[in-house]
């Protein structure tokens, strides 16, 4: 974040010009995901111009912060982000930076957008690094859960009302199409993952408690011993010898973690290693919240099948 301190005169200079949007002109918005752009854009349609900082690629607890994020902010009417401390390592300085009092936190162009979703492991009691990241306000993952997915939406179009409400309309209209649709895919989803509820499955990361509960998959372990602590090999013996004995075939990565120790505890167990997207944009396919799914459980399904696994 250093080199963020001292701004190129050119950058300062835009900052001090204002961003106040012209009238009739599109929402800018700018998301901290791929996974929120999306979601914007099912609302907002040509409304809206949305810009993602994060990747769907990248791991979003660790972007980058680069000057370009400043300007892009600064010219922004709404920010709209995971929350719960999932981008605290890099969105607080770039917010403040931006010099844009409508995307301040409080602000009616900030929105958190895991205020109206359903969070799981909130902890309690005293949190210490000796748990590795544990997140204090609950798992920041809450995405891959389709009714979140509604409900974020809906809080988005909410918001885009409150900003330009001669198009509330049409924001309404926008995000009941789009609920019906998510509706018809999660009676197609259900429906192919019924056979698999209660499914033993290792992942690498705590990234998958949302999606875990909603189609009834059980996490049973992790390659990280603790939330971003690396894999030991003490701890991955125990957990070979764990997927061994409850017969787990199942370990899902996230595309931006070492695939060294996943493939070795696929050599001793037999298990496959699926790596799946868990944003929009993780693979060139998913280009869209829905797709999201559809790739992710035909993926799963089809290591399932491949597998034997119960």
């Amino acid at each position: 974040m250093r080199r963020l301190m001292s701004l190129p005169c050119t950058l300062v200079a835009l900052l001090a010009a204002g961003a106040a949007r012209p009238a009739n002109a599109a929402v800018n918005v700018v998301a901290s995901t791929e996974d929120l752009a999306a979601l914007t854009r099912e609302v907002g349609g040509d409304k809206v111009k949305v810009e993602a900082i994060g990747r769907g690629y990248q791991d979003p607890h660790f972007v980058e912060a680069k000057p370009s994020f400043i300007l892009k902010l600064h010219a922004a009417d709404l920010l709209v982000l995971v929350g719960r401390e999932l981008e605290i390592g890099w969105l607080p300085p770039l917010i403040q930076q931006s010099r844009n009092a409508k995307v301040q936190v409080n602000a009616a162009g900030y929105l958190d957008a895991s205020l109206t979703a359903r969070i799981l492991e909130i902890p309690t009691g005293e949190i210490t690094r000796a748990m590795g990241d544990v997140h204090p306000l609950g798992n920041p993952h809450y995405w891959l859960d389709p009714e979140n997915g509604r409900r974020i939406a809906k809080a988005i179009e909410q918001r885009l009302a409150q900003l330009d409400p001669a198009d509330a309309a049409y924001f309404s209209a926008r995000y009941a199409d789009f609920d019906t649709r998510l509706a018809q895919a999660e009676k197609r989803w259900d429906a192919l993952m019924a056979p698999y509820k209660g499914l033993k499955v290792v992942t690498y990361h705590n990234s998958w408690p949302n999606f875990a509960e909603h189609f009834g998959l059980k996490v049973v372990g992790y390659v990280e011993p603790r939330p971003g602590i690396p894999p030991s090999p003490g701890h991955t013996i125990d957990l070979i010898q764990e997927m061994k004995r409850d017969n787990v075939k199942i370990l899902l990565v996230e595309p931006y973690f070492d695939l060294k120790t996943p493939n070795s505890v696929s050599r001793e167990t037999g298990a496959k290693v699926l790596v799946m997207s868990p944003s929009v944009g993780g693979v060139p396919e998913v280009t869209d919240y829905i797709k999201l799914f559809d790739y992710d459980l035909n993926m799963l399904i089809s290591a399932i099948k491949q597998t034997g696994a119960k």
